[in-house]
């Protein structure tokens, strides 16, 4: 269960900050950066705004990629990010 945060935080409509650390291809789409901190209350959110920042090749593996949350699979990008959580990029892997 992810720590609780204070009622007034939501209320003024504060956007939680988190940090992400990319793998892989993702790693590869995100010019080279391998982990950066971003203002997202959802997986919906941060996919949107790494997109802005990064451009469509990282779009392209963000649609195809799976998250962690603090090391937890996450399939409901629309739930709440919780403050001070980290986020990792997984795209699909090959091989065998």
């Amino acid at each position: 269960m992810p720590p609780a945060r204070p009622a007034h935080v939501g209320d003024r409509g504060l956007i939680d900050v988190v940090q992400v650390r990319y793998f892989a291809g993702a790693r590869a789409a995100a010019g080279g950066v391998r982990e950066e901190l971003i203002s997202a209350g959802s997986l919906d959110e941060l996919a949107a705004e790494l997109t802005r920042r990064h451009g469509e090749s990282l779009a392209v593996v963000l649609k195809a990629a799976s998250f962690l949350v603090d090391g937890l699979a996450c399939h409901d990008r629309s739930a709440e990010l919780p403050a001070g959580v980290t986020v990792d990029v997984l795209p699909p892997f090959a091989g065998g």
